[in-house]
């Protein structure tokens, strides 16, 4: 199949710790805990780091913002086992230094919503927490389902620490509600008011529009887009876009 990458993402850099391409498709999400109050562009460099041997396809910093490291279409160096990171999406997440590991708001918001959009581009429309190693390993999952795994089953460590490991059937919980109402939801109107061919161009347009009250995301389409605002509402776009414009930017309305 074709992989692409979440529009969510706020930083990228990519780490050559990394296999290529996966063998297998997408039906896992491993969450990890970085043990640290980590943000995107210190997980960048650190996994820039060849001899650590060590990545993930995403991390989210203490903000909640999130970072690119490995493209979904490849396989991470994330959880001690080939098998597991050939099929999961791996996400580091800002946390504590100490046990429980416990994250904040921001970092477990995001967790959320980074889990339902990789599972809404993969096809995936249940995440299924399945309560231990055993079940989790000798499950199949169902085309359209994926099952959320963890580190510590595969190597000797806490990983992704007690707070996460006990929120995992929340997560899977409010992840699978997500998917339910999207499947539902109308067209959403996006606002564009940019698109490059290169990513960081695009940051720098996000930067811009952000210096000036809007709230900008780049969207990883043919370019990178840079967009404002999500309307189920096409007169609110027009609006929206009538404010952008009286900034100074050229917007156009795309249908999501």
């Amino acid at each position: 199949m074709g992989y692409t990458n979440s529009p969510l993402v706020n930083y990228k850099l990519l780490s050559p710790c990394n296999s290529g391409a996966r063998t297998h498709r997408i039906d896992r999400i491993t969450p990890h805990c970085v043990v640290g109050q980590a943000s995107v562009e210190g997980l960048g460099t650190l996994f820039q780091n060849y001899q650590r041997q060590t990545s993930s396809n995403y991390g989210i910093g203490a903000d909640g913002r999130i970072g690119l490291y490995v493209e979904e279409k490849n396989r991470s160096w994330c959880s001690s086992s080939n098998a597991n990171d050939q099929r999961a999406i791996t996400i580091e997440c800002a946390s504590s230094t100490y046990a429980p590991y416990e994250m904040n708001a921001a970092v477990y918001n995001s967790l959320i919503k980074l889990c339902v959009d990789i599972c809404k581009r993969n096809g995936i429309k249940k995440l299924l927490w399945l309560g231990s190693k055993e079940k989790t390993l000798a499950y199949t999952p169902k085309d359209g389902e994926a099952v959320l795994t963890a580190h510590r089953w595969f190597a000797n460590k806490s990983c992704p620490g007690e707070w996460l490991y006990s929120r995992f059937g929340d997560l899977a919980v409010r992840v699978t509600r997500e998917l339910a109402t999207s499947d539902s939801d109308k067209s959403l109107y996006r606002v564009q008011i940019g698109a490059f061919s290169d990513y960081k161009n695009a940051e720098k347009y996000v930067e811009k529009a952000k210096e000036k009250g809007f709230d900008a995301v780049v969207r990883e389409e043919t370019v990178y887009a840079v967009q404002c605002g999500a309307f189920s509402d096409l007169d609110n776009a027009e609006n929206f876009a009538e404010d952008l414009q009286s900034a100074g930017f050229n917007a156009i309305i795309k249908e999501a």
